[in-house]
């Protein structure tokens, strides 16, 4: 059982921002900018590309209201997306609000955020979120 795996059933908290039958998505609590998410597959894959054809096709459906949601609001250029999974050994998808390339620099330092600032993060998510 992976960390995703214990948010997914509600073992771990999060900032929940959405969820289907097949998705759940919530905030980085160590983010790379504020309104980072994580969309995960509520099955235990490990490597994205192993995840079968129907989670492939439609977790970016299910993430496009998500990404639209982060830059109405955060101010940024666009959201971003990427596939890292050394972190965690379940296949995840990031969307990162971003002006620039390196704002998706897995090397870089995280912020850090007082659970007081990811809830507000959440709620803004949330407020734009059809």
């Amino acid at each position: 059982m992976t960390l995703f795996s214990k948010i997914i059933s509600g073992e771990i908290s999060s900032y929940k921002i959405a969820e289907n039958k097949m998705f759940f998505a919530f905030l980085d609590i160590f983010p790379l900018r504020e309104g980072h998410v994580l969309v995960v597959p509520k099955i235990g894959v490990d490597r994205f590309f192993d995840l079968p054809d129907d989670y492939l096709r439609q977790i970016l459906l299910f993430a496009r209201p998500i990404a639209r949601a982060i830059e109405a609001a955060f101010p940024c250029n666009r959201c971003g997306l990427s596939v890292v999974g050394l972190e965690v050994p379940h296949a995840h998808l990031h969307l990162v609000p971003i002006d620039e390339v390196d704002d998706l620099n897995f090397t870089r330092g995280k912020i850090k955020l007082t659970p007081a600032q990811l809830k507000e993060d959440q709620e803004k998510i949330l407020l734009h979120l059809t």
